[in-house]
């Protein structure tokens, strides 16, 4: 009786164990904070910090910056994959307006070769490009010294 007793004790544990680490890995993810380059005068930079905090993740430090071909030049956004602002979070680079979940995905994963993730242009319908229910299709892509690849897709049309 005192070894099963003491066997449920351990399978308690370490399922108490586990749920709890689940729980602070959480909350780590939560606590970082995203700091956003952009030009004075978007105001769709300050739409996409608010969707990122809306997501509930992060706190968005708005940096303005007079020169934002220097800081994406100095994070690595290849040419083609430019968009109005640039963010670093948690020692990843995010160019343009990737989605909030994109973003917890990449913090989750954390995948090999990947240095950001990038949504090129200002695609309609992006989060902080919320134009009526009109959407572009567009795609996120996660670029790095590996290459490059489809993160995720979005498709257009109305909602």
């Amino acid at each position: 009786m005192i070894s099963s007793l003491g066997s449920a004790l351990s399978r308690r544990t370490l399922a108490g164990s586990l749920a709890l680490g689940a729980v602070l890995t959480a909350c780590a993810a939560q606590a970082a904070s995203l700091t956003m380059y952009r030009d004075a005068n978007c105001g769709c930079c300050l739409a996409w910090a608010g969707h990122v905090e809306r997501g509930g993740v992060h706190d968005v430090e708005a940096v303005n910056h007079p020169d934002m071909a220097a800081v994406k030049a100095a994070h690595g956004v290849p040419g083609d994959l430019l968009s109005c602002h640039t963010a670093v979070v948690d020692g990843y680079v995010i160019e343009g307006h990737v989605p909030v979940a994109d973003i917890e995905r990449l913090l989750a994963e954390r995948p090999e070769g990947v240095a950001g993730l990038a949504v090129a242009g200002m695609p309609v319908g992006s989060p902080g490009m919320e134009h009526g229910d009109h959407r572009q299709a567009y795609q996120v892509i996660a670029f790095g010294p590996d290459g490059r690849k489809v993160w995720s897709s979005y498709p257009g049309g109305a909602s």
